[in-house]
Parts: C-alpha cells; sequence; structure tokens
C-alpha cells in the first residue's frame, strides 16, 4: 500500500489531529531508523504511520491496542512483520519484540512525544531550536513529559543505539517534517 492510500485509512479510523502529528512524527523517526539500518524504509515508515490506527476504537480497552489495529492491518493484506510490529508495540498485550522493526516501533512510539513536549516549552514552540543536549537533559527530569516513557525510550539500546544517538536521530527526522506537525 502507497502513503497516500494510508492516509486515507489512517483519517478514517483517527480523528484526533495531535495523535495524527503524532504518528506522522514516529512514521519520519521510523523511516531514518530504516535508512540507519538499510531496511525497508516503505515498509517501516507505514509501521510508525498506522501503528496507532486503531487507537479511537480502543483507548478506553488499552489491553485491546494493537491487536485490533494488527487484525485490520492484516485483513487488509499488510505484510505480516508490520502487523506484528503494530501488535508488539503495545506491551500490555505481552508480544515479545522479536525483529529490528518491532524493537524499533517500540522504542520511537514514546520518543516523539518527548521531542514534541522540547518544542511546546520554548517560547518559539518550534523543533528548529532543540537539539540533543537539551533532550538529554529533558530525558532525566522525571516530571518532564510524563506520558514519554523513559524506559521504553532507552530500549533503543536493544536496537543498537545508545540514547544521545537515538534522540538525535529522532530529532532530525521530526525537524524533516515539522510543518506537518506545526513545529
Amino acid at each position: 500500500m502507497e502513503r497516500e492510500e494510508a492516509l486515507e485509512l489512517l483519517k478514517k479510523n483517527v480523528k484526533n489531529k495531535n495523535l495524527l502529528k503524532h504518528m506522522y512524527a514516529v512514521e519520519a523517526i521510523m523511516a531514518a531508523l530504516a535508512e540507519k539500518f538499510n531496511q525497508n524504509k516503505e515498509l517501516w515508515a507505514l509501521a510508525g504511520l498506522l501503528h496507532d490506527i486503531d487507537y479511537d476504537q480502543t483507548q478506553a480497552d488499552p489491553a485491546r491496542h494493537g491487536l485490533v489495529g494488527g487484525e485490520m492491518l492484516a485483513e487488509l493484506g499488510f505484510p505480516e512483520e508490520l502487523v506484528y510490529a503494530v501488535k508488539a508495540h503495545n506491551e500490555y498485550l505481552g508480544l515479545e519484540r522479536k525483529s529490528l522493526l518491532d524493537k524499533a516501533l517500540y522504542a520511537a512510539d514514546p520518543v516523539s512525544g518527548l521531542i514534541v513536549a522540547a518544542a511546546l516549552i520554548h517560547k518559539d514552540k518550534k523543533l528548529a531550536v532543540i537539539d540533543k543536549n537539551f533532550l538529554l537533559k529533558r530525558f532525566g527530569e522525571k516530571a518532564f513529559a510524563r506520558g514519554a516513557n523513559r524506559e521504553q525510550i532507552s530500549s533503543c539500546s536493544e536496537i543498537g543505539l545508545e540514547l544521545a544517538e537515538f534522540l538525535e536521530l529522532s530529532l532530525e527526522a521530526m525537524k524533516k517534517i515539522a510543518p506537518a506537525l506545526g513545529l
């Protein structure tokens, strides 16, 4: 499935504009990770874009999040590795993150929130003014961006990246799509 078709599918299922922006950010991060690890960029980007496709349906039941989306994507003929990664990104399901794709999506999901929060505390509210060192400092502040699970972000080590490198790669990926994110 091409990105434009995936966007149409996404917009039919997700109404929250901030959630859509989150999914665009994770898409950009996943594309950058695919480039870094010489993986299928289109597949990884689609995994990032579609990982929360079921959120509107499952937000009241977090134990079903990812499962419903994975089933939806499987019925549409998406590759099994993408379907599994979407399911495995929700730790409530207890699925082992086996592949590099699974592990990358799990780490990429919360890092976007940390980066957005960092941009929003600046007077300009722009990603352009954020750098890796600022993110590292904020990462250590438990009260900052509480929804950005630090343990999950730190799982970047499972894909062979140090935290600083992962934050920088993620930030640079999001800067490339800053207008779409409103940042």
